[in-house]
């Protein structure tokens, strides 16, 4: 039985990180990442500090693009603050229902403070991480629970119950990425090239600027070769991030990669169409995943009975809470999961490694599958690696376009455990 957790006091804190070019997706461009620290105090004098990543682009699209950068992220820190303020003097058992409990509050303190009534869920989501973190962190102290699968409440268990030995890491291309660039990460071994779509401009400029992209990669890669897939060939997966329209668009998109020989090389097609598209796409040559659009576990069901067929996880976007909700309904319904990137700092790029690193193996692949990109995108990564108590673990480095996890990642988590004297003395 797990203890009853009542939490006695909050705080919290952010540093800015200064990104080394802008960085392109959903038709926008980021120029930093407030990186938030929270503490979370229990009455029997248990202290743990949860860290999030914000990415207002990612939460909402149109309020990075009406508002100033710096502004945009004071609301959602501005949230973040909000809702630590509701948690003091609550209790819980585990938490997912901590965060159940107070997700409806937290909705409605996002519409007064950025006014935008039909504010995504996913800025939501985005601002509760630090806190969503840091209670897990209690949650495993104050029962002595010493590793994350200890941690994993009982229904959650079958859907996170494997160790793989091998992550492959999905090599994110921006926009603005030259191909000199990609074809350096492929000789260095990386053979997942995630291709950001959807660039800016009206549907059919962006769907021409994406044609004549998928095209100048292609090019590029389709004489490279790797032992990591089945073919040897390099795999690609695009993500759109809901910037197609319809699916006739999408189409079209679809049928420019068949056209140049690209097709049999693309793993899925992440998030193409937008929220509230509700087409059909099980008619669709590939697999299409889901991602953007599911922010509760309904979405999912929805977005299965539409046709997708992977399911997107991000734990260091969503919550770990709502991770594992997600994972559940894909392993009960048979989707392979991957987990996806928010360009966050390495103690939580291993938060996120931990449940990626418990998935079903990809189908043809036999590993997991993962994201990360910030130390291509930070402009001082290796400090911030600093940081990190496992930050330097082998766990940590890639090789051949892998991380490769041996029994000291699992006994320790990565070093997610660990208290970090940095972040000890910022908040």
């Amino acid at each position: 039985m797990n203890k009853t957790i009542c939490i006695d006091s909050t705080r919290s804190n952010f540093e800015r990180e200064k990104l080394r070019i802008p960085f392109g997706f959903k038709g926008g461009y980021l120029s930093e990442l407030w990186q938030v620290m929270v503490r979370l105090t229990s009455k029997a004098n248990t202290s743990t500090i949860g860290l999030g990543t914000q990415s207002v682009l990612y939460g909402d699209a149109d309020l990075f693009g009406n508002t100033s950068e710096a502004g945009g992220n004071a609301m959602m820190y501005t949230l973040t603050e909000r809702a630590l303020s509701r948690l003091r003097q609550q209790c819980f058992h585990h938490p997912i229902e901590l965060f159940e409990r107070i997700l409806p509050q937290v909705k409605n303190d996002a519409l007064a403070i950025t006014g935008k009534p039909d504010i995504n869920e996913n800025f939501i989501l985005n601002a509760l991480i630090g806190i969503d973190n840091a209670a897990w962190l209690l949650y495993a102290r104050e029962n002595n629970y010493l590793s994350f699968d200890e941690m994993i409440p009982m229904p959650y268990r079958s859907a996170l119950s494997h160790h793989n030995e091998k992550i492959g890491i999905m090599f994110q291309v921006s926009y603005n990425m030259p191909v000199s660039d990609i074809v350096e990460a492929v000789n260095n071994g990386y053979f997942i090239i995630k291709i950001k779509t959807g660039q800016s401009g009206s549907q059919e400029e962006m769907l021409q600027k994406d044609m004549a992209r998928m095209t100048e990669i292609h090019e590029a890669l389709k004489n490279s070769h790797t032992p990591q897939t089945h073919d040897g060939k390099i795999i690609y997966t695009i993500d759109a991030n809901g910037r197609y329209h319809k699916k006739s668009t999408l189409e079209r998109f679809v049928h420019h990669c068949q056209d140049i020989a690209a097709l049999d090389q693309i793993l899925f097609i992440e998030e193409p169409l937008c929220e509230d598209n509700t087409e059909n796409v099980a008619d669709l040559p590939l697999p299409i995943a889901a991602d953007d659009s599911v922010h509760t576990e309904a979405d999912v069901i929805q977005r299965i009975e539409l046709g997708y067929g992977v399911l997107v996880l991000k734990g260091i976007a969503k919550t770990l809470s709502l991770s594992m909700k997600m994972a559940k309904l894909a392993y009960d319904n048979g989707l392979p999961c991957v987990c996806s990137d928010l360009t966050v700092n390495p103690l939580l790029v291993d938060w996120h490694k931990n449940l990626a690193a418990r998935l079903t193996p990809f189908p043809k692949l036999n590993m997991g599958i993962m994201e990360t990109n910030g130390d291509m995108n930070y402009a001082n990564w290796e400090t911030m690696r600093s940081y990190h108590p496992g930050g330097y673990g082998p766990w940590t480095k890639a090789n051949a376009g892998v991380f490769e996890l041996d029994q000291s990642f699992y006994a320790t988590g990565g070093g997610i455990f660990e208290s970090s004297d940095y972040y000890d003395a910022k908040v």
